[in-house]
């Protein structure tokens, strides 16, 4: 199985918002009203505020999704910020590459995009995008350093420096 990535098409919003709603319905059984406005407004919430996404393909079929954005929270540190959001992989595929390839993808936009470091926020019963998300060498924030989330199920949140981890090792 070869899992290859791209950059969004407006053909591929239907699969987006489908691989989104079947993860979060899957875990938390309904969407927040900060999803529907990401997966209703895809462009506007996403691309015209200087956001990309990246889905992955294998077949030609679109069967992961990711999107990097400037973060709603600037922590006034004076570093470049981008957030990574709404990362899904078809439910049948998990396990086979599809996210490590989407976020190997996510990483090069935010160099591409001259970002100092990237946060992202998750729940601590998605293990598996833990896993991923520490191997791609995000760090856990302690409770002190927390940001504001718009999402109630959201309970854990990771940085990645870009500074401290060099391009060819992101994702290794």
């Amino acid at each position: 199985m070869t899992v290859s990535t791209r950059q969004y098409r407006p053909e591929d919003r239907q699969a987006f918002i489908d691989l989104n709603r079947d993860w979060i319905e899957e875990y938390f059984v309904a969407l927040e009203e900060s999803d529907r406005e990401q997966l209703e407004e895809l462009e506007a919430s996403i691309l015209d505020k200087g956001g990309r996404i990246i889905v992955a393909l294998l077949d030609d079929r679109v069967v992961g999704t990711g999107a990097i954005l400037p973060p709603p929270h600037d922590p006034g540190d004076g570093r470049k910020w981008l957030e990574i959001v709404k990362m899904a992989a078809r439910k049948d595929l998990r396990g086979q590459g599809i996210g490590r390839a989407v976020m190997d993808a996510l990483i090069a936009e935010g160099r591409s995009m001259a970002a100092d470091a990237i946060w992202l926020e998750t729940n601590a019963d998605l293990k598996a995008a833990i896993r991923l998300y520490e191997r791609s060498g995000f760090r856990h924030l302690a409770d002190a350093q927390l940001w504001p989330t718009a999402y109630a199920r959201c309970n854990v949140q990771m940085v990645l420096d870009l500074s401290c981890v060099p391009p060819a090792q992101a994702g290794a």
